[in-house]
Formats: structure tokens, C-alpha cells, sequence
């Protein structure tokens, strides 16, 4: 960045330009002079007009012999243009023009023109050569800047690719885990099952059978989208929709009745938050209201839809477990990500309500 205003340093070529017509310009008519005034004022231009400041400083190259303002008005094309053959066609121009008699009925003197001319194509490409100088030196900065934007591109996408393959060793570690203790929970209850003489014991190793082959294929799903997100070419298995929602109410193992419906047409996101949200209110009275029964009314109008979820009092006393509030948080973000809200809280008959609002 320049340390001084751009219009300062404008003004100061100005008045430079003005000094040069003073001491050396040898002003003796008034054209002459028209000519210095316009040239100079013609670099307060430069910046926007870089060619028009040239054409208006060409004449005064010709008429006196003056340095400044040509410099100047070459430095500045040759700057800010790229069109080679038009800066070099500027700098022969005013070689030209330098190295013409002035007036017109002056003798010419071949020799001494071309001297003249030699010389004045070696200061036009003075100035020219600068300002191409300052023009690379500029798009080599440039040049840097768009190289280490890459570069801070590059180390996203590995720091993406890093995290990519720790999701998919989650995904192998949670497998090789979690699976198995709830694959031994299976096989126990199984053997539960058929061992018990009880009804109400077969009935219950039965619900925590069915439980956890349910929870095997909610773990394997996740597994799935960590591997997938991880870089692997995996199948991903289907999402649940509102047409799983009765399959989930039939293996919760809870009395719940079901009102009302929603449309078919309801985009997949909202579908998938609905299922989610009846999932995760069962699993809760399950864990914190056992021998409850809970009520599920689906609504919608012509601007939203939703779903509450509403359970009675406990009638057994519920087995201390432990709760991060994770589930009921995970459903307020899945909530506010669609515009929509999600409350939750207990009712005045002791039971616990869950409700879930999005628009339409």
C-alpha cells in the first residue's frame, strides 16, 4: 500500500510537470503553451484514463522539450495495461513526436533526426519498462496470494481427509464393540426366552430381544454413514419415514395409540425428524416411566405440521439409568436446522409431554 493519498502523490507529478515546463520547456506561443497546460493537467487523469492521458500528453512531446509529463503518462500506460503492442506503439509515437521539427518550417536534418530519434526511443522505453516492471511485480504478488489461498485449500481438504478416516475408525471401533455387548444381550435374551417357565419372564426376554436386534440395526446404519463419511463406497440402507412409524410403535413395547395423520407429500428431512422424535419420547418412557402408556397425535395445517407426544404417569418405579439429555438436545437442533421448534416437558397429571412443530 502507498504511504501517501493517491491524489497527493497526483498532484505533486502535477507540479513537478509544471517545474519541468518552467525550467526547460522554452514556452514562446501560445499553442506551446496550451499544449504544456493540457499535458499537465491531463496526469490528474492518469489513473482511470491511462491512454487518453497519453494521447493528451503527445503533443506537448513534439512541441517542447520536456520530460515529465510524457514520462510520467508512459510509466502509466505501461502499468496498467497489458496490450504490449499498444504500449510500444505508444513509445514509438512519442519518439517520434520528440524527435519531429518543431515548428513545421524548420529545415529537417536527416542525420540529426535520427539521432535525435535514437535517443528519444531509448527514454520513452525508460519509463515504459518501469511501469511494466511494477505491473509483474504485482501480478506475481497476485500470483503468490491465489498460490497460498491453494495451499490453505489444500491443508482444508487434508484436515477434511484426516477427519474422514478417524469417522470411519470410530465407525469400526463402535462395530467392534457396542455390537458385540448388545449381540451378547441378544443371544442371552433368546436363551432367556425359551428357558423361562413365566409368562411375564418370556414376555420381557422376549421385548428385550426384539429391543436389541433393534438397536444392532440402528447401529449398523450409523457405522454405515461414519464408513461412508469417511471415504468408503458403502450402500447406504434407507432412511426411516412415516410409513416405518407404525413398525415402531408395534415393537416398543408400550401401549400407544396413534391419532390423526399427515400427508404423504411431506418432504424426507421432515419425515425423518417426525420418526425421530416419536423414537427418541418411547425410548424415554421406556427408560423413565415404565408401565406408562403414551399418546402420539399427528397434526398438520396449511403452514405447519407436527407431532406430540404425551404419556401418562409411571405405574412401576423406574430403574435409576443414566441420562445426558443428549436425545431430547439432538432433537431441538434436528428442529431448529428445519425452522421449526421442539418443547418438552412434564404435564399437570404427572406424565410428560413432547412436541415437535415445523413448517410446512
Amino acid at each position: 500500500m502507498n504511504r501517501f493519498p493517491a491524489w497527493l502523490i497526483d498532484l505533486a507529478l502535477v507540479a513537478i510537470a509544471v517545474a519541468d515546463v518552467l525550467v526547460d520547456g522554452g514556452v514562446s506561443t501560445r499553442l506551446e503553451l496550451a499544449a504544456a497546460v493540457l499535458a499537465c493537467a491531463a496526469l490528474l487523469l492518469r489513473r482511470r484514463f491511462p491512454l487518453l492521458t497519453f494521447v493528451l500528453t503527445l503533443p506537448v512531446s513534439w512541441m517542447l522539450d520536456i520530460l515529465v509529463a510524457p514520462a510520467v503518462a508512459l510509466y502509466t500506460l505501461a502499468e496498467r495495461t497489458s496490450n504490449r503492442a499498444l504500449l510500444w506503439a505508444a513509445v514509438l509515437a512519442t519518439s517520434i513526436a520528440a524527435s519531429a521539427p518543431w515548428p513545421l518550417g524548420d529545415a529537417f536534418d536527416q542525420r540529426g533526426a535520427l539521432v535525435s530519434f535514437a535517443y528519444s526511443l531509448a527514454w520513452a522505453g525508460a519509463p515504459a519498462l518501469l511501469g511494466q516492471l511494477v505491473r509483474t511485480r504485482r501480478d506475481l504478488s497476485e500470483r503468490l496470494v491465489e498460490i497460498e489461498e491453494a495451499r490453505d485449500h489444500e491443508r482444508q481438504l487434508h484436515a477434511q481427509a484426516v477427519l474422514a478416516r478417524e469417522r470411519a475408525q470410530i465407525g469400526r471401533e463402535m462395530h467392534d464393540v457396542v455390537a458385540h455387548q448388545v449381540s451378547l444381550i441378544a443371544v442371552r435374551a433368546g436363551a432367556l426366552q425359551v428357558a423361562a417357565t413365566d409368562p411375564d419372564a418370556a414376555d420381557a426376554a422376549r421385548t428385550i430381544r426384539r429391543l436389541s436386534v433393534d438397536t444392532l440395526d440402528e447401529l449398523r446404519h450409523m457405522v454405515t454413514l461414519l464408513r461412508a463419511a469417511g471415504g468408503q463406497s458403502t450402500e447406504l440402507t434407507p432412511q426411516p419415514t412415516l410409513a416405518d412409524l407404525r413398525k415402531l410403535l408395534d415393537s416398543s413395547g408400550i401401549p400407544v395409540e396413534l391419532r390423526g395423520q399427515l400427508p404423504d407429500e411431506l418432504s424426507a428431512p421432515g419425515q425423518r425428524t417426525i420418526y425421530r422424535t416419536v423414537q427418541e419420547a418411547l425410548t424415554n418412557v421406556r427408560k423413565h416411566a415404565p408401565g406408562a402408556s403414551a399418546t402420539i397425535e399427528l397434526w398438520h395445517d396449511s403452514e405447519h405440521f407436527g407431532v406430540t407426544v404425551t404419556n401418562t404417569m409411571s405405574t412401576r418405579p423406574a430403574v435409576a439409568l443414566p441420562s445426558s439429555r443428549h436425545g431430547l438436545i439432538g432433537l431441538t437442533e434436528r428442529a431448529e436446522l428445519l425452522g421449526g421448534t421442539f418443547e418438552s416437558g412434564p404435564t399437570a397429571d404427572r406424565g410428560y409431554r413432547a412436541a415437535l412443530r415445523l413448517p410446512r
